[in-house]
Formats: C-alpha cells, structure tokens, sequence
C-alpha cells in the first residue's frame, strides 16, 4: 500500500468513525465521504461494512440504489442535463443529443480529459426557461449549442472555477 492510499484509508476510518454512532448512520456516512473525495472510493466500502457490522453488499446495495452516489470519480466538472417534461417540450431532447454528440460520451460517463461528466436530471426546477443544465451550483436556462458550445470551451480552455 502506497502513501496515498494508506492516506486515503485513514481520511475514510475517521469519516466514518466520526458519524458511525448515529442513528441510521450509512447515508450520513455515504454523504461524508462523497463530499470529500466527490465519489465514494471502492475501500470505503469495506471500511464503512466493517464499522457499522453489516455485510459490504449491504453498503454496495444502498450505493447503487441512490442514483446520487457514485463510484467512480467524475470529471473536473459534472454537467447536468435536465431531461424532465417542461425542459423536454422546449426542445430538451434535442439539446440532450447535441450535448453528448458534442462531448462524445452519454450519461455517466466522463471525458477522456477528465474535464466534463455528464449526468441525466429530471428537474431542476427550471422549467419556466428550459431547456437547462446545471453546473456546480450554477443553472442555467434556454440552452441551445451554441450557448452549450461557448460553456464547454470556457470550462476546457480557461479552467474555470463555478460558484
């Protein structure tokens, strides 16, 4: 084991060591630990079953049940594309296609780059100026390519940091 991922464990036994006495502690502890790495590393899951005694298909279960947690590390930046029914009859469905044509992957799936995931959303609760995205904690609303165009070069070129 490298110092990385002795690092790593260590980050994981204290985020769990910190919450695995509350009640209904895996989601609290999934949350944790997602909010620090931005993905729930594969040795969380032993760590967390072995704290809370119960099995790690239990832990996987739940991990693949919510569609929130991932397991893999998203790009740099997570691109949501709403694909509810308000954003779909102002042309949602088009612009979802244009979106992964554009950055040649589908839902779920990252850039070679490591630059952009991609996940489908169904409401952003922007339905009045659909169709819209989110990025970070930034929506954004009447997308078209060309606007999509402009927001991925300003996120691939420039590196920009979303608030």
């Amino acid at each position: 084991m490298d110092e990385t991922q002795a690092g790593v464990l260590n980050t994981i036994e204290d985020l769990v060591g910190s919450i695995k006495h509350k009640p209904g502690a895996l989601l609290p502890i999934l949350h944790s630990i997602q909010d620090h790495f931005g993905y729930i590393p594969d040795p969380a899951i032993g760590v967390i079953a072995s704290h809370l005694r119960c099995t790690e298909a239990d832990v996987h279960g739940v991990i693949s049940f919510y569609h929130y947690f991932r397991s893999q590390k998203p790009g740099r930046y997570v691109i949501e594309v709403c694909r509810a029914e308000a954003c779909q009859a102002q042309g949602g469905r088009e612009f979802e296609q244009y979106v992964r044509d554009k950055l040649n992957i589908g839902f779920d799936q990252t850039t070679p780059s490591q630059d952009i995931s991609l996940k489908a959303v169904y409401c952003l609760g922007n339905c009045a100026t659909g169709p819209s995205i989110r990025v970070g904690d930034d929506i954004k609303g009447r997308m078209n390519p060309a606007k999509f165009d402009r927001l991925v070069d300003e996120l691939t070129t420039f590196k920009l940091e979303l608030k």
